[in-house]
């Protein structure tokens, strides 16, 4: 019966972050849990158990294709960690780009939140994966040594009327601005030279990325990380 109380007692002290940060461990848990046979048809994927273990150290992996799923996790996790308390998040990005609205909503919230944000590119960072890496300030992009980088202007499929495909085509040349807007403004580069660069996959090495103004610095190492 002592051991009882002291076991009660004890769970009692646990803190109101700890408590939040278990609420949301099997929240999360459940959600990626309910994903399982979606999931084992990825390659690469990871149980909720070892993302649960991330969230744990403010880390949050973007790896793969930018869809509206992953922007629902990502943006759900930003959130969260900024509401236990305002400690840096570090984000991994390993994608070849996707959704554009899905990229902008995990661009916008990095800024959003009040914590501070560091990205680390790995792999290759490519089309809306470089306009979330680009969400930070360039002392806040990081990178390692292999990863790659491009840019390029955004494209899609047009169906339907002959009305209909002229909107799309109008909307595609107004993202197209925006997106070269951002990377300007982003890296320091002209407009015009960023529209024209965009024009085609334009590919950087992580010298030229940096070059460029995409990039802040390369690491070999965690402890490289500097908030």
């Amino acid at each position: 019966m002592a051991t009882i109380f002291a076991d009660l007692h004890q769970a009692s002290k646990k803190t109101e972050t700890e408590q939040n940060m278990t609420i949301i461990q099997n929240s999360l848990s459940s959600h990626l849990d309910n994903d399982d046979d979606e999931d084992e048809k990825t390659a690469g994927a990871l149980p909720g158990a070892m993302m649960t273990k991330f969230l744990e150290a403010r880390t949050i992996m973007i790896f793969g294709g930018v869809d509206q799923k992953l922007a629902e996790r990502v943006s759900t996790q930003l959130l969260y960690l900024d509401h236990l308390n305002n400690d840096p998040i570090k984000i991994f990005v390993n994608s070849p780009g996707g959704h554009v609205e899905s990229g902008d909503t995990i661009h916008d919230l990095i800024s959003y939140i009040s914590s501070p944000v560091a990205v680390i590119g790995t792999g290759w960072v490519a089309s809306i994966a470089t306009h979330i890496f680009l969400g930070v300030a360039p002392e806040r992009r990081f990178c390692l040594p292999n990863t790659r980088f491009l840019i390029h202007q955004p494209s899609g499929g047009s169906r339907g009327k002959a009305s209909d495909i002229a909107i799309q085509a109008e909307e595609i040349v107004k993202m197209r601005t925006r997106i070269a807007e951002k990377i300007a403004e982003a890296t320091g580069q002209s407009l015009e030279r960023v529209l024209k660069d965009i024009d085609r996959d334009y590919w950087m090495s992580t010298t030229e990325a940096k070059e460029y103004g995409i990039l802040g610095t390369v690491i070999n190492s965690a402890s490289e990380v500097k908030f």
